[in-house]
């Protein structure tokens, strides 16, 4: 290259500089998670958690057999503040010859931050057409009220299994007449969700511990409700159990299992049994997951100095 080239090169370069399009950094925030879903197996039974969303639960104000005090520092420990953000979660379990799904969120009977299990189901790869059998832990409405999509079932080619107890109670009209106000909307959710599959013939109740498909059975824990259930799931030497609603906020009732909740049909017979379920999980090592655990709400128990510690199951990408 010339001089005159080299100069007519670098003139042009200047001249252009000041002109060039200035790229613009910032870009809106989108303020929006990841579909809902996580995936591990048990044994040869692949399980789905599904994220129905989260709310805000005034823990202080509910939480009782503590002080607010004891609850603000609990929280506090594990860097939360109250009210504490609720994760509403469901399971999704593939045993390779039926899809069963425990629990199914709130819809829309509870708070506008929830009723997206269905549409994290979908996510996940399945569609609620699937499901051949629905499993109850028990009949509040964000454990029921994704049972009804309008006035349309969900799930319409599935059978929907609940312990009789909390058949008897949620779905008696003479309890809802009787019930104060402020208690008649969880009577109205169970029975806007439940009903339409009793009236379908869709609707199947067992009593007790119950064996309801090869390496699945049901295991009452009443208390928080009269037909509270927990579900164990086995496979190949492998458990899981699906509390339910044994617990609540995890920050404080792990360290003091004794902390029970306004919810509570009998808050001390509830205490009972988380108190027997912590034990046994801690001892025995198996896996556990809870309907208010933060998502996928999937883990282990320990004994601790105080109470137990929860350990989460480490993330897998693996299939």
């Amino acid at each position: 290259m010339t001089f005159y080239q080299r100069l007519i090169f670098w003139v042009t370069l200047a001249v252009a500089l000041p002109f060039a399009p200035i790229a613009n950094a910032v870009a809106p925030q989108v303020k929006t998670q990841a579909p809902g879903y996580y995936r591990m197996m048990i044994g040869d039974f692949e399980i789905t958690a599904l994220s129905d969303g989260t709310f805000n639960l005034p823990a202080g104000k509910l939480l009782g057999n503590t002080t607010t005090e004891r609850v603000d520092a609990a929280l506090s420990q594990n860097f939360l503040n109250d009210p504490v953000e609720e994760s509403v979660n469901g399971y999704l379990i593939n045993t390779g010859t039926k899809l069963i799904l425990v629990d199914t969120g709130a819809a829309k009977l509870f708070t506008p931050t929830l009723g997206n299990l269905v549409n994290n189901l979908k996510a996940s790869g399945y569609q609620p057409e699937q499901v051949d059998e629905v499993y109850i832990t028990h009949m509040h409405v964000d454990h029921v009220g994704g049972l009804m999509n309008g006035d349309k079932l969900t799930f319409p080619n599935a059978i929907v299994r609940a312990d009789q107890n909390d058949a008897d109670y949620w779905l008696s009209q003479a309890n809802l007449d009787k019930a104060p106000n402020e208690s008649k909307g969880f009577f109205q959710g169970a029975m806007v969700s439940l009903n339409p599959y009793v009236k379908a013939g869709k609707f199947k109740t067992f009593k007790g511990d119950t064996d309801l498909t090869p390496g699945i059975k049901a295991t009452s824990a009443y208390g928080h409700t009269a037909g509270h259930t927990t579900y164990v799931i086995e496979s190949k030497g492998q458990k899981l159990v699906l509390w339910g609603d044994l617990m609540h906020v995890a920050s404080v009732q792990f360290p003091e299992p004794s902390v029970v909740i306004g919810f509570d049909t009998d808050s001390k017979l509830a205490a009972t049994e988380r108190k027997k379920a912590f034990a046994d999980a801690a001892k025995q090592g198996y896996w556990v997951a809870g309907a208010h655990i933060s998502f996928p709400g999937i883990g282990h128990l320990r004994n601790g100095d105080q109470g137990y510690i929860w350990i989460p199951a480490n993330y897998t990408s693996l299939k």
